[in-house]
């Protein structure tokens, strides 16, 4: 029996993302093709006042040192509720209720307020990833039965992540997310040439309201955004969390102003101005960029205009990703009318461990019929695209 050489580190739990030296974190994070786990962008959501223990987000994130050098890293929260997850446990919670078992306090793992998939442990290149995931999933199973936690948690996790964690014991749990490919596309015109004939009119017809609205989209990266457009951005995600999410405001007004001096080279808005005296800003939607990957985050408006918001968080973000070559765009959680705009249901993961036996077993149980269920969603979703037929297999696969 060949015996595995021990490794020659030490694990820490930290309480505040600003305890870890940022430039040892992002060694680690800055290569990932996710940028929801880089440092600045997890210290801002909690420096910000957004995940707080005050919140319900109290962080505990696990690092793995040698000597001095960070090894191996991730961003934990324990909890108290499950809102802001998109991940929709709760009915994991009434039964544990029911059968007189607390579900919370859990331990998870997730970028907060972020349904984006690319989750997973940070580990230092060169590194035996294998035997530190086995070490820190040691350290979590100890932290969450010292602390009497009912589970462990991963959402959105990392494809390529996953197996090595269901290798762990983890249970994956299926969902959907609706992700825009690039097809090789060189010009909009491209894009609209996947879609059959009527839904290629109503895209041109979209987009012509907005102008004929008198409305002017800009699109802006980087240092050409002015730091006053930063307050408004939420002002304009304010304004859409009273309408339709009943005022639930997971960030602060200081999250995206803390965004201007550090993270603006990641951030990309698309702006709505009006025609006329003084061109007021009307709308604006808010993604963020890493490499080939465009995520939409948030939207809003002052007013409201015909297919506005199909322009600025869809067109115009396609528009600008095939100019660029970025290759996907997830455009943000929910929403059904988003497959008419090229965007196919796509899979995505959550990885999941209870503690109680019980519980794990009638999870284990019925899991597998709960994937079916969801997998048939998806196939049902990407039957009714209104894809050219000649195209549908390449958008969808």
């Amino acid at each position: 029996m060949v015996q595995q050489p021990q490794l020659e580190c030490s694990v820490t739990w930290v309480n505040q993302m600003a305890e870890i030296p940022q430039e040892a974190w992002d060694a680690l994070a800055l290569p990932l093709k996710t940028p929801f786990l880089e440092w600045e962008w997890l210290n801002n959501i909690e420096t910000s006042g957004s995940a707080t223990p005050r919140t319900g987000w109290l962080p505990n994130h696990l690092t793995v040192w040698r000597d001095r050098q960070l090894i191996a890293a991730a961003p934990l929260y324990v909890k108290g509720h499950s809102y802001g997850e998109f991940v929709f446990d709760h009915q994991w919670a009434d039964l544990s209720y029911q059968l007189g078992i607390k579900y919370y306090p859990k331990l998870l793992g997730m970028t907060p307020f972020t349904p984006a998939t690319g989750y997973r442990f940070l580990i230092a290149p060169g590194e035996d990833e294998e035997q530190l995931t086995e070490l820190m999933m040691g350290a979590i199973d100890h932290f969450c039965d010292r602390n009497h936690l009912s589970g462990c948690h991963f959402l959105f996790v990392d494809p390529e992540w996953q197996p090595m964690i269901e290798r762990q014991g983890f249970i994956s749990w299926m969902h959907h997310s609706y992700i825009w490919q690039n097809q090789g596309f060189t010009r909009f015109d491209d894009y609209l040439s996947v879609f059959n004939a009527n839904q290629r009119r109503n895209i041109k017809r979209e987009r012509k309201a907005v102008q004929n609205a008198g409305l002017r989209l800009e699109t802006l990266t980087g240092d050409d955004i002015p730091k006053s457009l930063f307050p408004l951005i939420y002002s304009f995600y304010s304004s859409t969390c009273d309408k339709f999410w009943g005022g639930s405001k997971y960030l602060t007004r200081q999250f995206f102003e803390q965004l201007f001096p550090n993270y603006r080279h990641r951030v990309l808005l698309v702006a709505a101005y009006r025609e006329g005296d003084n061109h007021p800003l009307v709308g604006m939607s808010f993604c963020i960029n890493k490499g080939e990957q465009l995520y939409g985050r948030y939207w809003g408006c002052f007013e409201e205009f015909d297919c506005l918001h199909f322009d600025a968080c869809y067109y115009a973000p396609i528009e600008w990703c095939i100019a660029q070559g970025v290759q996907r765009f997830d455009p943000g959680a929910g929403g059904r009318h988003k497959k008419r705009r090229g965007f196919p249901a796509t899979p995505n993961y959550s990885l999941h461990r209870l503690y109680h036996r019980r519980l794990a077993q009638i999870l284990r149980r019925y899991i597998s019929e709960v994937n079916e269920m969801e997998q048939e969603e998806i196939e049902a979703i990407n039957q009714d695209l209104p894809f050219n037929k000649r195209k549908i297999d390449i958008c969808i696969n």
